[in-house]
Order: C-alpha cells, then sequence, then structure tokens
C-alpha cells in the first residue's frame, strides 16, 4: 500500500501578468501626477514689445565688452579681473547703489566676459543692470 499523497507535478507559480499590470497602472499614475517645473538661477522679467519708453535713471555708468573680452568703464580702460573691474564700477558709480549699469556689449564677445562684468556689478554692489543693444529697422 502506497499512503504518500499523489503529487502530478503542480507547483505554486508567482502570477506574473498580474503583477505588470500592477506596475503599468502604477507607472500611469506617477507620469500623471508628476509636475514639470523649470527652476531659472536668476529671476528677470523681460520687457515687453510695446511698453512705454522709460526714464533713464539719474546714474548710468556705461561698461563696454569689446570681441577680445577687454573691458572700458566710461572711456577708461580696465584689467579683466573681477576685484578691479568691481572697484572701478564702484569709482565710477559715486558707491551710489541706485546708479544703473549699462552693459554695451560685442555681439562677438564671449558670454564669460558679460558675466565677468555681472559679477563685478554685484560685488560692488549695484544690482541694477541695463544691456543695450541696437535696434534693426524691418526689411
Amino acid at each position: 500500500m502506497n499512503f504518500r499523497p499523489v503529487h502530478n507535478g503542480d507547483r505554486p507559480e508567482v502570477n506574473l501578468i498580474a503583477f505588470i499590470d500592477v506596475l503599468l497602472v502604477i507607472v500611469i499614475f506617477l507620469m500623471a501626477s508628476t509636475s514639470f517645473n523649470r527652476f531659472g538661477a536668476f529671476r528677470i522679467k523681460l520687457p515687453d514689445a510695446a511698453t512705454k519708453v522709460s526714464r533713464p535713471p539719474a546714474c548710468t555708468v556705461p561698461v563696454a565688452v569689446s570681441a577680445d573680452g577687454h573691458v572700458a568703464v566710461g572711456r577708461r580702460a580696465v584689467s579683466d579681473d573681477a576685484g578691479s573691474l568691481a572697484r572701478a564700477l564702484a569709482a565710477a558709480a559715486h558707491d551710489d547703489p541706485a546708479c544703473q549699469i549699462e552693459v554695451y556689449a560685442d555681439a562677438l564677445a564671449t558670454h564669460q566676459s558679460v558675466v565677468r562684468v555681472m559679477e563685478a556689478a554685484r560685488l560692488a554692489g549695484l544690482p541694477a543692470l541695463a544691456f543695450s543693444t541696437e535696434s534693426r529697422l524691418p526689411d
């Protein structure tokens, strides 16, 4: 007599189809609930095309950046490092924090030379910057 239970080869297995269905629902939920935000390093307000002409500030310091990266504050050439440029900007602005830095950058000037001027203005405590461009008439 054989009293052992009869095994017909049935082994327990994991139902993968239900597992995949649950994962797909979770992926769809995560995709639908995710928000994509762009965080910028600078808070800038871009001008509108139809804005009124504003009054020029009482104090402006013109800064020219040439194509080869040389910087001039007013009509005086200044070395390229941020420290001496910041001292020159503070002297030209007479240490007035309301004074505006007006940057005239050549179209072929590198971004690094313009950013160096921006950093020097920050070091000098002059937060107001304006970038001058050349307006072109429509053909």
